[in-house]
């Protein structure tokens, strides 16, 4: 018999299903409640409204008239400072292979550690590639309108190789796809 009762009430559970229509089940939205379109750009914060976690990720950094030695392009990774929550930290990576004959200043390296802030759209960073001085220093400014997603300043070189009169080097950061 209770065989019977199991099969009886899965066949009015399917009869059910399949007699019920669909019906959406979400409330009518007025024109001012309705999202806008997957395609439609969302407004950006104001440059001095970001923070430095919304800078967190990979960024390609590009350089107009580097020292001789140093590429024009470079890779940097800003992440949360370790010690300081409200601050950035991370890593520049340059490739410092020869070009014509020109090796890179001997204060720096393939690989150098990053430490700053962002505090109300100004990006400083110290540059260091021993781990203990500071090698460059970057100052910049958010672009009003990128959505944090572009950097402009200069970046200047502090190493014991920089000569006195060491040049402001002019560098854009582009946030990479994906971030």
């Amino acid at each position: 018999m209770t065989s019977f009762l199991v099969k009886l009430a899965i066949v009015l559970i399917a009869a059910c299903a399949i007699s019920t229509p669909a019906s959406a089940q979400n409330k009518p939205q007025t024109p001012s409640q309705t999202p806008l379109p997957a395609d439609a750009a969302a407004p950006c914060l104001p440059a001095k409204k970001i923070t430095a976690a919304q800078l967190h990720g990979w960024w390609t950094v590009q350089f107009v008239n580097p020292p001789a030695g140093l590429p024009a392009q470079a890779s940097m990774r800003l992440e949360r400072h370790e010690e300081f929550s409200e601050s950035l930290a991370g890593e520049i990576h340059r490739d410092l292979t020869p070009v014509g004959g020109k090796p890179a200043p001997a204060g720096h390296k393939p690989r150098a550690q990053l430490a700053g802030d962002l505090e109300d759209g100004l990006f400083l960073l110290d540059e260091s590639s021993n781990g203990t001085s500071i090698t460059a220093t970057w100052n910049g400014e958010l672009v009003e309108g990128s959505c944090g997603k572009t950097i402009k300043g200069v970046w200047k070189d502090t190493s014991n190789s920089a000569p006195p009169d060491a040049a402001d080097v002019p560098f854009t950061l582009t946030r990479r796809q994906g971030w």
